[in-house]
């Protein structure tokens, strides 16, 4: 029997072969772009067995396939399997990715041949089974409707004759499941069936056409790869146009140089964060597995997003998989049933969207403010989300909060405040934390009258805010989301900010019914168990180590694992001092344990090369590092021997390269994404959006004159280092979306064919009876824990698997072991969260007289990092963001109304603020808004523009980060605090002149 089926077998092998060709010829006659395809070139395969037994010619030739018998001998390339089992495996339709992956990875399958030729057939015949596919939905006015998705939400993109006509929201229709319905104090609560988008979505289109594209490769012209390579000239001469080819074999030339001359490390990918949506083409997809096949020093990034919850809260009850932040779980019904009062602490959601949610909780806010819960306000500035919602503002001055917060705590702990049976039973340590605000350790009670020194606000009303606070159910709003990232975390006291929010919640009952943190961004009942890959999950990458891949992506879409070989690393915020110093020291951030931050690396690491050469990725990151001047010092250095930039537009870092890449858009190739689902150290991070929505992205145009994908243009490098095949396992980025596709749970649901059509998928929602529980309600009862959550690890509870925090102690500690067991040689991170004041602040009087005011940058409301920004978008237009004067639109920098008259400043005035680290020219926006001795900007402008005029060197493209400190918050660890930094402001003295000289220009 079984001689019979291997002959069968062998005989389906040999018709497979016999009529491929006619199957992909009736392909090509149905389908004119697989047609077209096959005219770009002429090849002849071997498709067979290893050992030639069975095997035939199967030939591209005039745009027609070919089948015939030969040899081996007589092809280009060749593709040989093992045996008749493995080759039906891989040749019969509904083939098992699985097999393939295990297949090519213990060559039972082997493809010879130049790659270029290897990549282009292998892609063909995978092309033949997405050719053809309907794409889109046809509209009334003769355009096609595609589908795609922001960092700032999904759209519908409108395309006529070629060219994108409008993008508008994705609004749901009948077909699209119901929505979910809260009910709350006797009211029921459902969200708009539309996509709340951020207003950045809405300014693709100017972005796709904005005239900062670059279209075109183009090479600096004084930089000669075989000759003078003139450094010192980046960011001053200009570019001449060349072609693609030239470009990809300077670009290949020059990467199997360095591993020539200098061997493994010598160079770097410092990639920005949140570039473009997707799976396929974000950074830690494709361009990982780009890099790990070259091999590279990792540029280790520090938790920008997190600081103070990395660095401090984490040690108070774990959570190291999320960073050091909350869930947020179940908080939305929860919040809204239960909760007296919401205290928004350095939260402004309705600027910051909760990252990516749009205005998606604006809704839930508005529902709180119906049902009469009150609300307050802590910033230096009465942000967005104070001004909608009304309440009372308290205008801390920054990085005074963790004073604030423990003036607060004195109160509660003077006045029997505070949840005493929570703290006997759930907590440590807090008798010794007790001792330190009664001043029984230091000599200094920390009372509200302590505090009003510090943070400007006056004794009696902090007192009243304690009180209020103590005898209330309050849900505490911190941060981007409600639950932390950003906001007061990134200062000289940020980690002690956030360590204090923490210990808030922990003396006030955390978890029990109405105390938690939140403010109605987060906590969505979602169905969370529909499974669908985060960006930060890992895409195509096949790296385990660096991103979020191995808990579920690697399994569920298996593809060649890539590994990057070279061990060194150099902390993001120290890359300048490492290549101007030739050394760096770091600490890692690391989110599998909390124990993992407190050991130094160095750079370099003995045994690899320093850095030569800068390969650039993604948007402009240029303002959101501190002390941005130093990266202008570290591309001109002279041990950088080539930058290469990958860039969309002529922004940021493109005007310091060597050899500049024209990328195309998002919506210029093919991707798949989840509305706010990124994945990785926010996991479920879906639970700030009121519906799940998982998009195709559409390639809605083709890529603009010359630019291509980022995956096209890895694949063009990789190709002439003979890895082409490698990267993209013969897949083209369709291929791989449908990949992505079909390692969710969509095709449960709905068919690809469908999915190509309509472009979106709204998953259901929670059934109300199997809703997820509501974060640490299980703690607060002392129950196991019973969230949706692979974390900790099993290893990480101090006793029974499931039962208590991630602590030494299993318990919330307000003296964290961990700190104790690691910082207690470090005054800057004592155990007992000291309050120590900011190292540029109000107290360093010296630096104070000359420069007296703080500076703080946060998020625009208006664009998201610097992807959004600049580049004459539509985002540009608005007032609020940027101020057109004399031909050119000035970032904007709010000040009180007594600053700016003690200074001559009027309204939209162009102003010089400064330090000794540089000066910037913006427009003053005038505002009682912001409390007095205190200038508010935004971070992550685009546009970088250092120029020398009437005697100065200035930046007037608004990179305030080149004012701000590259100090670490504390010793010992790797973080930022922009947010800690004195400026002074002066009318510009040139203003008049910078006006004269542009409306020359503008005659001539």
């Amino acid at each position: 029997m079984s001689a019979i089926k291997s002959r069968m077998n062998r005989q389906v092998l040999r018709t497979i072969l016999f009529a491929l060709p006619k199957v992909l010829n009736r392909t090509a006659s149905r389908v004119p772009a697989f047609a077209a395809r096959l005219k770009q070139r002429d090849v002849v395969a071997w498709i067979g067995l290893q050992d030639g037994r069975i095997g035939r010619i199967v030939e591209i030739r005039s745009g027609k396939f070919r089948s015939r018998p030969g040899t081996a001998a007589e092809a280009q390339l060749t593709m040989t399997f093992k045996d008749v089992a493995t080759a039906l495996k891989l040749l019969l339709p509904n083939r098992d990715q699985g097999e393939i992956i295990h297949a090519a990875k213990n060559f039972k399958v082997v493809t010879t041949g130049p790659d270029e030729l290897v990549v282009w057939f292998t892609q063909t015949l995978n092309m033949s089974e997405t050719a053809g596919l309907s794409m889109g939905t046809p509209m009334p006015d003769g355009s096609l409707r595609y589908t795609t998705c922001t960092n700032g939400g999904p759209l519908f993109v409108h395309v006529k004759d070629g060219r994108i006509l409008r993008v508008t929201p994705i609004e749901f229709d009948n077909s699209d499941p119901s929505t979910w319905v809260i009910e709350a104090r006797g009211r029921k609560f459902s969200p708009p069936r539309r996509a709340l988008v951020a207003p950045h979505a809405l300014t693709m289109k100017s972005l796709v056409y904005s005239d900062k594209r670059i279209l075109y490769p183009m090479k600096r012209v004084d930089f000669d790869p075989n000759g003078e390579r003139n450094p010192q000239n980046r960011g001053k001469s200009g570019y001449v146009r060349i072609s693609w080819d030239e470009a990809l074999d300077i670009v290949a030339t020059e990467i199997n140089r360095q591993k020539r001359v200098h061997g493994p490390g010598s160079i770097t990918f410092p990639m920005s964060s949140h570039h473009q949506w997707g799976n396929v083409g974000y950074y830690l997809s494709s361009l990982m597995r780009f890099a790990n096949l070259i091999g590279f020093t990792r540029v280790a990034a520090n938790p920008d997003s997190w600081e103070g919850w990395y660095w401090g809260a984490m040690h108070h009850f774990g959570n190291s998989m999320r960073v050091g932040v909350p869930a947020g779980y179940g908080g939305v019904e929860d919040c809204l049933k239960e909760a007296e009062m919401i205290v928004f602490w350095s939260c402004d959601p309705e600027s910051t969207n909760g990252a990516y949610a749009g205005f998606e909780g604006t809704t839930r806010r508005l529902w709180a403010k119906e049902l009469g819960i009150e609300f307050v306000h802590i910033d230096p500035h009465c942000n967005p989300t104070a001004q909608l919602l009304g309440g009372r503002w308290f205008p801390v001055r920054p990085q005074t909060d963790a004073a604030l917060a423990q003036a607060i705590m004195y109160v509660w702990v003077a006045e029997g405040l505070y949840d005493e049976e929570y703290v006997a039973t759930r907590t440590t340590g807090f008798d010794e934390w007790k001792a330190y605000l009664l001043g029984e350790t230091d000599g200094v009670p920390k009372t509200p009258e302590w505090q009003q020194a510090e943070t400007g606000i006056p004794a009696r009303d902090v007192r009243a805010l304690a009180r209020k606070w103590g005898g209330k159910k309050v849900y505490l709003a911190v941060g981007m989301t409600g639950t932390g990232f950003g906001g007061a975390g990134r200062g000289a006291t940020g980690a002690q900010w956030a360590r204090c929010m923490v210990m808030m919640m922990a003396m006030q009952g955390w978890g029990k019914p109405g105390i938690n943190f939140g403010g109605l961004q987060i906590g969505v009942p979602h169905d969370l168990h529909f499974y669908f890959p985060g960006y930060a999950d890992g895409g195509i990458s096949g790296d385990l180590a660096w991103t979020g891949n191995a808990v579920n992506n690697y399994q569920r879409m298996p593809h060649i694992l890539t590994m990057n070989p070279v061990k060194q690393m150099v902390p993001r915020q120290q890359l300048p001092d490492a290549i101007i110093n030739g050394e760096a020291t770091g600490y890692l951030w690391d989110g599998m344990a909390q124990e993992a931050q407190f050991a130094p690396f160095s750079y370099p690491m003995p045994g690899y090369s320093p850095i030569h050469m800068i390969y650039r990725y993604g948007g402009s990151s240029l303002s959101t590092v501190t002390r941005s001047g130093r990266w202008v010092d570290a591309y001109r250095h002279e041990s950088i021997e080539f930058v290469v930039n990958q860039s969309i537009w002529m922004e940021g870092e493109a005007q310091f390269a060597d050899i500049i890449l024209p990328a195309c858009t998002s919506l210029e190739r093919w991707d798949i994404g989840e509305w706010a689902n990124s994945g990785g150290y926010a996991h479920h991070g879906v639970n700030v959006v009121n519906h799940r929505v998982i998009t195709l992205q559409h390639k809605c145009i083709e890529p603009l004159e010359e630019s291509k994908s980022d995956y096209e243009i890895f694949t063009a490098i990789l190709t002439r280092l003979g890895l082409g095949a490698v990267f993209t396992e013969g897949c083209s980025e369709l291929d791989w979306v449908k990949r992505v596709f079909d390692s969710s749970d969509l095709p449960g649901k709905v068919s690809w064919k469908q999915f190509c059509r309509k472009g979106y998928y709204v998953v259901p929602p929670e059934k109300p009876e199997l809703r997820q529980p509501v974060d640490m309600r299980w703690f607060a009862e002392s129950r196991r824990k019973d969230l949706p959550e692979p974390l900790p690890m099993p290893s990480q509870y101090a006793e029974e698997f499931g039962m208590g925090l991630q602590t030494p102690s299993g318990k919330l500690e307000f003296v964290p072991e961990v700190l104790k067991r690691n910082t207690a040689d470090n005054p800057d991170r004592p155990p007992v969260n000291h309050y120590i004041p900011s190292w540029e602040g109000r107290r360093t009087t010296e630096l104070t007289e000359r420069y007296p005011l703080q500076m703080i940058a946060t998020h625009s409301r208006y664009s998201f990092h610097t992807s959004m920004d600049g580049k004459n978008s539509a985002v540009n237009q608005v007032e609020d963001h940027r101020a057109l004067i004399a031909g050119h639109r000035f970032w904007l920098l709010r000040l009180n109304p007594t600053d700016a008259a003690a200074r001559g400043i009027g309204h939209r005035d162009l102003v010089k603020i400064f330090n000794d680290r540089g000066a910037v020219i913006c427009a003053a926006d005038i505002s009682p808004l912001v409390t007095p001795g205190v200038v508010k900007s935004y971070e992550a402008s685009a546009e970088f523009q250092l120029i020398d005029f009437a005697g100065e060197t200035i930046e007037i493209g608004g990179c305030l980060n080149i004012l701000t400190s590259d100090r670490s918050q504390t010793r010992g660890t790797s973080s930022m605090a922009p947010n800690s930094c004195l400026v002074q402001i002066e009318k510009w003295q040139n203003a008049d002149t910078f006006k004269m000289a542009a409306r020359r220009r503008r005659k001539s």
